[in-house]
């Protein structure tokens, strides 16, 4: 079958005409006026020659960084493509240029990672703002110290042969590494206690400048000092390494981990640098050295606690799952990431002794008498836990059998807090029946030994919370996945003791 040829009229032919006409022109005075490199000025001086009768058709428009382009061919009287027709480009219009304009992106793309700010999340600028903050402080302090160190071992005043000086510089170094690899046996608690970890390794760092500044005071003890500064410092390094991958994760929005890592790394050096810079100005006027570092380590510090506490993680450790749960038990809500972050204590160590809780514990520690543990056991036969409460220790424990799989251990340590929650609340009602409105808990979490319930006050506790938790836990885990929580039994850090059948 045969193509049907649609004939145009003279009038549609001359209006096409006409139409591509005026494109080109508009399309030739805009380029003009945007003075285009020399070879694209050609393309359209011969485009303008070879398409003033014939007219040309428009494929698609471009913008690249601001710039826009045009891209056409030529078509014939009838307004077809013409046979073996080439695509050429016509540069129509550049948006007005700043001067300020290519400095701020260069800047940006050394200091905040591709597609800012919807490439990472809301928690970003001020974590980087407190980062860069403390990075500068402690550059500042770096040259004093530095200078204090220089000066104790005798390079400014000749006290010290060039080789003694180098023996006791690479000695101090030495230590310093091996305080690092000894440190570093702590690896799994970079995970679970990150924040708090954190804190504790800024302070680290700040004992270890304070401790290099003591050797300005007796330069003949400079080799034990500058030892132990640096095998603190050097702990202090082990820890916001390690601590670092983990919160830039938690920012980065897709797989651009890497260019969130590396802006951040840019950050910090920048501000090290000014922070060097003008703390180089300020020694040429000999300040006080105490008074210089007083002032330095006050806003290191303080940098360093609004930089952690500004980390939102999506994940439930041991402290924001302690928030979590105290707040779902008191209000029937589970808290924002926002909120519960911003809750959650940052200076509880990880190996601290003094915990209201023992997540999968040992039986020595949880019973002290067989009868206690034959009467719960009923309560937790179709249970992978056992939860029960000792008087004279005044803990919550966790006990957790063979089978007991990472629901089971969330469960566990879900029940563990009600029934916490359970014993203060009883607790302080009696309190304040007693002392007229005082608490008398303790101040490390556990609870005072004078206000324990007696034995068949917390197993009807311990029968209270059974009832709660088959009601509630699993209101629970929805209510924490709806906030974007993610839990891990391994970020609750529960002990490696399991119970198993009697043989």
């Amino acid at each position: 079958m045969s193509r049907i040829q649609l004939k145009q009229s003279p009038a549609a032919s001359a209006t096409a005409s006409q139409d591509a006409r005026i494109i080109v022109r508009e399309a030739m005075r805009v380029t003009l006026a945007s003075s285009p490199p020399p070879a694209e000025a050609e393309a359209a001086v011969e485009m303008k020659t070879t398409t003033a009768v014939e007219g040309v058709r428009v494929l698609c428009s471009e913008e690249v960084d601001g710039r826009r382009w045009r891209y056409v061919a030529e078509v014939d009287g009838s307004g077809r493509l013409r046979k073996g027709a080439a695509v050429r480009v016509v540069g129509l219009e550049r948006r007005p240029e700043v001067p300020m304009d290519d400095l701020i992106s260069f800047i940006r793309s050394y200091v905040v990672p591709e597609g800012f700010p919807d490439s990472v999340s809301p928690s970003y600028v001020p974590y980087m703002t407190w980062r860069a903050l403390k990075h500068f402080f402690g550059g500042a302090m770096g040259v004093f110290t530095t200078q204090t160190l220089l000066n104790s071992v005798g390079v400014s005043r000749n006290r010290a042969t060039p080789g003694a000086v180098a023996i006791n510089w690479i000695i101090k170094d030495g230590a310093g590494r091996v305080g690092k690899m000894i440190f570093a046996r702590q690896g799994k608690k970079f995970d679970y206690d990150l924040k708090q970890l954190r804190i504790a390794g800024d302070l680290l760092m700040e004992l270890g400048a304070g401790v290099e500044l003591a050797t300005a005071a007796a330069p003949h003890l400079f080799l034990p000092l500058a030892c132990a500064a640096n095998v603190v410092k050097n702990v202090a390094a082990v820890t916001s390494t390690s601590t670092r991958t983990p919160i830039y994760k938690a920012f980065a929005r897709g797989e651009n981990i890497g260019d969130v890592t590396a802006k951040g790394e840019c950050v910090g050096n920048i501000a090290d640098l000014l922070g060097t810079g003008l703390s180089i100005m300020i020694s040429k006027r000999n300040p006080s050295l105490v008074a210089s570092f007083a002032l330095l380590s006050c806003g290191y510090v303080f940098s360093s606690y609004k930089e952690v506490k500004s980390v939102v993680l999506h994940t439930l450790n041991r402290a924001r799952f302690t928030v979590a749960v105290e707040s779902f038990l008191q209000t029937g809500y589970v808290p924002s990431l926002k909120e519960g972050n911003s809750q959650e204590n940052i200076f509880s160590l990880p190996w601290s002794k003094h915990t209201s809780i023992v997540l999968g514990s040992r039986f020595k520690d949880a019973f002290q008498e067989p009868t206690s543990f034959l009467a719960l056991q009923p309560l937790f036969e179709k249970e992978r836990y056992i939860v029960t409460y000792n008087p004279l220790k005044g803990n919550v424990y966790a006990l957790l059998k063979d089978q007991a799989k990472a629901d089971d251990i969330l469960k566990a340590a879900f029940h563990a807090h009600v029934l916490l929650h359970f014993i203060r609340s009883s607790n302080g009602s009696r309190t304040l029946k007693d002392s007229g409105g005082f608490d008398h808990s303790a101040s490390d979490g556990s609870l005072s030994t004078h206000l324990l319930p007696t034995t068949l006050d917390f197993q009807a506790h311990i029968a209270e919370s059974c009832k709660t938790v088959a009601n509630s836990y699993g209101m629970f885990k929805r209510k924490a996945a709806e906030q974007g929580w993610r839990m891990s039994e391994s970020l609750l850090n529960p002990g490696r003791a399991r119970l198993c059948s009697p043989q």
